[in-house]
């Protein structure tokens, strides 16, 4: 089997232009990079289909190809696709949302709680990422205050006000 090598230099370079895109803070380049990688990757499934071929349906034989095409690669493209295209939709809906919400531009802010691990000291047992406000400051071991979990901190059912049983009273006396 002959490989294309522009098709495979096409690949290289739309992934590493990907990836470059992709590792950006603003979104509409990490749709674009994500995009890229999606079509460098179809062709690259494409390019390791095999040779052209006749068509896999039966009684459509031509006289150009001896081969039927393998139709795995096609369908893998295909369900690839479909797959980009509802991801582009859902980016596309955050970048409208931050657009909408946020009067700066597409730039994704730093998550407060990322600054928060950062500048955490690494000596503090207390301030280990697997422990909570109810563990020893100075040891980091479990208290026995715990979570408090338990029926007593659990949120009281809703009671509906006495306005509005009255009200639903007197719409039922109106009905009659």
């Amino acid at each position: 089997m002959s490989i294309n090598f522009i098709l495979l230099a096409t690949v290289g370079i739309l992934m590493a232009a990907g990836v470059y895109l992709f590792l950006d803070r603003a979104i509409t380049r990490m749709l674009l990079g994500l995009l890229l990688m999606g079509n460098g990757l179809n062709l690259l499934l494409l390019l390791a289909g095999g040779p052209p071929g006749n068509p896999p349906i039966w009684g459509r034989e031509t006289e150009l190809f001896e081969n039927t095409a393998d139709p795995l690669p096609q369908a893998l493209i295909l369900t690839a696709i479909v797959i980009m295209l509802g991801l582009t939709a859902f980016i596309l809906a955050l970048a409208y949302r931050q657009h909408r919400y946020r009067a700066g531009g597409d730039q994704v802010q730093d998550d407060p709680e990322d600054l928060a691990i950062l500048r955490r000291q690494l000596r503090d047992p207390a301030q280990a990422p697997d422990r909570d406000r109810s563990d020893d400051p100075t040891t980091g071991r479990p208290t026995e205050a715990g979570d408090q979990f338990g029926p007593e901190s659990f949120e009281k059912p809703v009671e509906t006000a006495p306005e509005t049983a009255d009200q639903t009273e007197k719409e039922e006396k109106n009905d009659n």
